[in-house]
């Protein structure tokens, strides 16, 4: 498993990130598999441990379904840990579908009740996917795709589970390709100084600019598309930069005059039905699995280990907020946005396509150097919160040296 390096900055005034990643056989050495199996590249049910009835609260029928769980096992954190976001990549089948779960142990050892992240299926045919809302306690908060600690009890250890489920008569069940774990220690106050060079400078990926604008009042029971849509916008630009995306079969549904119709098909895929909403970034990393893609959601500590996913042909896809002010040429001020990082400009500037735009051809922007890493990086902007996906045969970069591995 990766994020056995104890190596980590000591500085107060950067982020503290480690990803623990499950996605082969090698790293699940220490993992309970009650009724699962790693075969052929994925996790697999291989046979039912229990039955249970799930009750589907968005407007689905009541089923029986088999399942079988994978667990981590407890993690040890190389740093107490204020916030933890699991991801994953999966094909769940109709009629299958996954649940995750969560839970820590503080510094002074306390177990904190399992959190449910996720009930995630990637299609809606069968059952909704969705978070839980409501879960909130001594240990912490379960707030949409983040488990947050509570103040003062940050988290030291971990155990994640994944319930593989199908329901009764289904004979295919999930296949989980990858689990990933990020956590984090985000300092309260503001970054200091601004990131170096970092080998990115002068280099821009050229992911196709898509303008969430374009479909205001698209699909409102999927959010209405519009202000409410950055993720799903962000997400179906990365799927087209890799040359997938939905066939035009599965896209009857979407208005023929909609100039891009995979905008709309990402938002229902990625669409949380308890969240009301299209912004979970777990769900957004997960989508692109149904194209072959790997998703994962971590955190960075600058820009300059961005530059390594530049430098690597990975567009990145940020998340912020800010105010007027705060970011020059932006124009707005959101109470959260993705924006895709797709390069540097030879002075080190961002280059971004920037959904939340009028038309696709004002998409591409350029932020200054300070000012995004400023908003990304600081706790009330984001905290470094980035999610990408790739395609297998692409590897990543290496990691950064001396420091806690964090993708």
């Amino acid at each position: 498993m990766t994020g056995e390096q104890r190596g980590r900055s000591n500085d107060p005034f950067l982020p503290q990130a480690v990803l623990h990643r499950w996605s082969e056989a090698a790293h699940c050495a220490d993992a309970v598999f009650g009724g699962t199996v790693w075969s052929d590249g994925a996790l697999r049910l291989e046979r039912a441990e229990g039955t249970e009835t799930f009750v589907d609260q968005h407007g689905h029928a009541t089923l029986e379904w088999d399942h079988a769980t994978f667990s981590t096992g407890w993690r040890d954190l190389p740093f107490a840990a204020d916030e933890l976001i699991p991801s994953w990549t999966a094909l769940t089948p109709p009629g299958t579908r996954l649940a995750v779960r969560l839970r820590v142990r503080d510094v002074e050892g306390g177990t904190s009740p399992w959190y449910v992240m996720a009930h995630w299926a990637s299609g809606d045919e069968r059952v909704h996917r969705t978070t839980v809302p409501g879960q909130s306690g001594p240990f912490g908060t379960a707030d949409v795709d983040v488990l947050t600690t509570a103040p003062g009890r940050p988290a030291r250890s971990y155990e994640m589970e994944v319930r593989l489920a199908r329901a009764k008569g289904v004979t295919e069940g999930p296949a989980v390709r990858a689990l990933h774990l990020a956590a984090s220690a985000t300092p309260p106050g503001p970054p200091r100084g601004v990131s170096g060079p970092a080998g990115a400078w002068g280099r821009v990926l050229d992911v196709p600019t898509r303008s969430q604008e374009l479909h205001t009042g698209h699909s409102p029971q999927w959010d209405g598309g519009g202000e409410a849509w950055s993720a799903p916008t962000c997400t179906a630009m990365l799927v087209e930069y890799f040359g997938h995306g939905p066939d035009p079969g599965e896209m009857t549904w979407i208005d023929p005059a909609d100039t891009a119709p995979h905008v709309d098909f990402t938002a229902r895929a990625v669409y949380d039905y308890a969240y009301k909403g299209c912004g979970n970034w777990a769900f957004n990393a997960a989508h692109p699995a149904r194209y072959g893609l790997l998703g994962t959601v971590t955190r960075l500590r600058s820009l300059s280990e961005l530059e390594a996913f530049i430098c690597a042909g990975i567009p990145i896809a940020t998340a912020q907020s800010f105010r007027i002010g705060e970011l020059a040429g932006a124009g707005y001020s959101p109470a959260g946005s993705i924006k895709i990082v797709c390069g540097f400009t030879t002075e080190g500037d961002v280059v971004v396509n920037d959904p939340l735009s009028a038309t696709d051809e004002e998409v591409r922007r350029v932020y200054p150097r300070g000012e995004f890493e400023h908003v990304w990086l600081s706790a009330s902007g984001g905290g470094g919160v980035v999610y990408f996906v790739r395609p297998d045969n692409l590897p990543l970069p290496a990691n950064v040296p001396d420091l806690d591995p964090n993708w």
